[in-house]
Parts: structure tokens; sequence; C-alpha cells
């Protein structure tokens, strides 16, 4: 069940809508798309053939997403295999590619990486949170946002292990070609800083 009628809404339009430019010139480019290393406006949901799309927000410096990069690394190994596709998505303002390449080299990342300068995803998923993660099925609705798992329970209070992993049973659920009704978490980390 949806818990409040923004997540209702999020859940009715495809992904394609996040992505719509209006042409308004070069520099209106920047502000109404994601973009890749190289500045370049993309689209990863365009066309996409993928069997779910996970995009895992984060910031270099956030400690809990850190925390977590050896485990996203290993779902990305494990299901980009199924035709999972993978994209941290840097939603600091004044990330540089330069800082993102450092941090995806220093923590040993294999995935491809985004930026959101002006909060172009995290506006349209309701993201408040590094690391949370948002999945899109093969038909480009969202289907999860939330936390990656639940080890940790608050701030500074941890398990000693998770004993529910969110992300990857909704991973497992569409590559096995289950149906995936929206469900939402509240994820624990670094919050992400209003424009």
């Amino acid at each position: 069940m949806f818990r409040n009628t923004r997540f209702f809404l999020l859940a009715m339009p495809t992904a394609a809508a996040f992505f719509m430019l209006a042409s308004c010139g070069d520099d209106q480019v920047d502000q109404k798309h994601l973009l890749d290393l190289n500045g370049q406006a993309i689209d990863p949901l365009e066309e996409s053939t993928a069997t779910a799309t996970v995009f895992l927000f984060t910031r270099a410096d956030c400690p809990i997403s850190n925390r977590y990069a050896p485990y996203v690394q290993r779902l990305h190994d494990t299901y980009a295999a199924k035709g999972v596709a993978f994209y941290l998505v840097y939603c600091d303002s004044d990330a540089s590619a330069a800082v993102i390449g450092k941090h995806l080299k220093e923590y040993n990342y294999a995935m491809a990486a985004l930026m959101d300068p002006h909060h172009v995803l995290v506006k349209q998923t309701g993201a408040r949170i590094t690391p949370e993660a948002v999945v899109y099925d093969g038909d480009s609705r969202l289907v999860y946002r939330g936390r990656i798992d639940d080890q940790y329970v608050d701030f500074g209070k941890t398990r000693a292990a998770p004993t529910k992993k969110d992300l990857e049973e909704v991973l497992e659920a569409l590559v096995e070609g289950e149906s995936v009704t929206l469900t939402t978490t509240e994820a624990i980390g670094c919050y992400i800083q209003e424009l």
C-alpha cells in the first residue's frame, strides 16, 4: 500500500517524464538532465532494455554510503549479469567529475556514475538520504525507494548484520519475473542538502 499520495503519484507516470528537455538552449540541458562524468546530458532509462534499473544516491563524503560500497559492488556484480543496470548518482551540487572519479577508484566501484547537480532525479523520486536506492522495473515504473538493508537502525545505532536486505529482495523478485508494487522504506544516512 502506498504510504502517502506523493509516492502514489510518482508511481503513475513512467520515468521518461523525468528526463524531458524543454527546448530552452544549452544552459537548460544541465538543469533538466542527469549528467555523465563528461558533463553530457544522459537519460539512463531511454531505450533501456534492462530488467531493472537501480539508482543509488551517494556522496563521496558520506561515511554510511562509503561503508556500503563493498556490498553495493557485490550487488552490481551479481545482478548486472542478470540484466539489471546500476548507477551511482552523486547528488552533491559541487561534486566535480574529478572528485567522483577519485571516489569511484578509492572504493573500487566498477559501475556507471551520474551527476545530479540540480537534483532532477532527487526531486522526482523524493530521495532524501545517501545512501538511498531507487529502483525502476523494465517498464520504467518506480517500484522501490529506500534503504539498502536494515543494518542501520538509527544514527549511531547499527545491527551486527542486517535482518532484511530490502534492495536485494526487490532485485531478486524483478529478475525472477515477479510483479512488484511500489514499496518505500526509510533510509538512514546523510541528508541530501536542498538546493
